[in-house]
């Protein structure tokens, strides 16, 4: 099994059919869930799964849902990113994430690797994403 960070394919096929909306106040909804080293996660993940997904205190199946950054432009590059999310006062292991739009039938957005376990036991368990620009941001088009 692994964890391989990366957009999903079947997601870049969908922005030319505009499938998501990023739009903060009226977009899709998008949301982020754990998973253990067991999981396989990569590019050919097509939608959420439970397989593997995390199970401790403080965190709920299918995850956190994500605040969205309106997709905007810096010279010739197009991104969107999310704010960071939190699951508190939790007790679990994660290797990884999986990014999905819960509006459109769970479809896969991008795969998170850690690059190891996280533990966090009776603590914040936080992913925080990258800063909102062109160069950084978790989404970026160039």
């Amino acid at each position: 099994m692994a964890i391989t960070q990366t957009m999903c394919t079947s997601f870049k096929q969908e922005l030319l059919t505009a499938t998501h909306d990023f739009t903060s106040s009226t977009g899709d909804t998008f949301k982020v869930a754990l998973y253990t080293s067991s999981a396989s996660l990569g590019a050919a993940t097509t939608a959420y799964t439970t397989s593997n997904e995390v199970t401790g205190t403080g965190y709920t199946a299918g995850g956190n849902t994500l605040t969205s950054v309106t997709p905007t432009t810096s010279g010739t590059v197009a991104y969107v990113d999310f704010g960071d999310t939190t699951w508190s006062s939790a007790s679990l292991t994660a290797r990884g994430a999986l990014i999905y739009n819960s509006s459109k039938s769970n479809k896969a957005v991008a795969v998170l690797d850690f690059g190891e376990d996280k533990t966090v036991s009776a603590g914040d368990f936080q992913i925080q994403f990258s800063p909102a620009n062109a160069s950084e941001a978790i989404i970026r088009i160039a």
